[in-house]
């Protein structure tokens, strides 16, 4: 059974930084692209970026330069990054993989396997 479950989530004030974490089990990430989402109230889900298989990353422009993804595939784990945290970065943060040749699109119909979420709040 594959599960991927994010941790991390929390309030923040604007400036800050935060880290968020996904462990998956019964999924080698090493043999998948893994991305992250987010969705904020009454909006659609949104690509933030994602780490290939390869270690290759790419990110929305909204968050380029400001968050980091990086993987340990020793530990089964991706991990989020973020810096100099906005109001407008608050969301539910979602792990997902894909095995798509189309993953770097950001499309969440390209990944087949979803985390519960965690929320980010950054309050102004």
């Amino acid at each position: 059974q594959v599960q991927l479950v994010e941790s991390g989530g929390g309030l923040v004030q604007a400036g800050d930084s935060l880290r968020i974490s996904c462990v998956a089990s019964g999924l080698p990430v090493s043999n998948y692209h893994m991305g992250w989402f987010r969705q904020a109230p009454g909006k659609e889900r949104e690509f933030v970026g994602v780490t290939s298989r390869s270690r290759a990353t790419f990110y929305s422009d909204s968050v380029k330069g400001r968050f980091t993804i990086s993987r340990e595939n020793t530990k089964n784990t991706i991990t989020l990054q973020m810096n100099s945290l906005r109001p407008e970065d608050t969301a539910v943060y979602y792990c997902a993989a894909s095995t798509s040749v189309a993953f770097a699109r950001g499309l969440p119909t390209s990944y087949g396997y979803w985390g519960q979420g965690t929320q980010v709040t950054v309050s102004s």
